[in-house]
């Protein structure tokens, strides 16, 4: 094993180990693990490396275009701070359980860049099973042939989630080259009508046990008619065939959507943090 800052770098021979340690937190850790389920831990594979702290991994985190603190206690924070501060912020944010990022960031924020945002309090909510209110008929898998007309919903959505353009730096073909990924996979869904997008979204990650929805979006003209309700239990309905818990997190501060989920039937069992660089 590599040891950098009290962190050892991880390969296919933690494999179990790791897998137990993810599906032991399934919803929280379903970004890391719907990547690790196909790819191992080899980190060419995997798209960025996972570090542990301690012989029985009681520390773990993934660092990739993400950084993500999944286990451990202050002291395996700062082993983790440690190696990724030495390395450079490569990320565009760190995000996971609040009571992991947040003192995570307390480490790193000195030497990294300011943050672009900091987002405290994100409730990560839950639905086990179908939506408590009926799916919208007309919400359905994008086809990759109405790729150019989903892609501008998809870039407005980014824009205004974000702040910042997904498009910036190179014309958009890397943004555009994800959301086909997506589209191709069955993991977009939008509601056309008279060919434009009224209401999107995705499934993002998706692991053995949850997928995490992720993108919705309403056409501001249609905003206040319930199509974001009726549209995420289109997304909860078919999770809940395949035997997927759904999941999502959001803004505190976003009480609208908030509003809308606890409608569709999803409760609160944690609290993401997340800071964009």
């Amino acid at each position: 094993m590599l040891r950098v800052g009290g962190a050892r770098l991880l390969d296919d021979r933690d494999r179990r180990g790791v897998r137990s340690i993810l599906e032991a937190d399934p919803v929280a850790a379903c970004m890391v693990a719907a990547r690790v389920e196909v790819a191992g831990l080899d980190p060419w594979r995997l798209g960025g490396e996972l570090w542990a702290v301690g012989a029985r991994l009681d520390g773990l985190c993934f660092s990739g275009a993400n950084l993500v603190p999944l286990r451990g206690e202050r002291s395996a924070l700062r082993c983790f701070a440690d190696r990724a501060r030495r390395h450079g912020r490569t990320c565009s944010s760190v995000v996971g359980r609040a009571e992991l990022v947040l003192p995570m960031w307390e480490q790193l924020a000195e030497h990294w860049a300011p943050a672009r945002e900091v987002r405290a309090d994100q409730p990560l909510m839950v639905l086990a099973g179908p939506p408590a209110v009926a799916p919208d008929p007309w919400v359905r898998q994008v086809r990759i042939d109405e790729l150019d007309r989903y892609l501008p919903a998809a870039v407005a959505m980014f824009t205004e989630e974000v702040g910042v353009d997904p498009r910036a730096g190179d014309g958009g073909a890397g943004y555009r080259a994800r959301v086909a990924e997506l589209v191709a996979a069955g993991r977009a869904f939008a509601r056309f009508e008279d060919g434009q997008v009224v209401f999107k979204a995705e499934i993002g990650a998706l692991s053995a046990q949850v997928g995490q929805i992720q993108g919705v979006w309403v056409h501001p003209a249609r905003r206040g008619e319930g199509l974001g309700t009726i549209g995420t239990a289109a997304l909860v309905e078919p999770l809940a065939r395949m035997g997927r818990i759904a999941s999502l997190y959001v803004n505190a501060f976003n009480h609208p959507a908030r509003a809308a989920y606890a409608k569709v039937g999803f409760t609160q069992i944690a609290s993401f943090a997340t800071i964009l660089f």
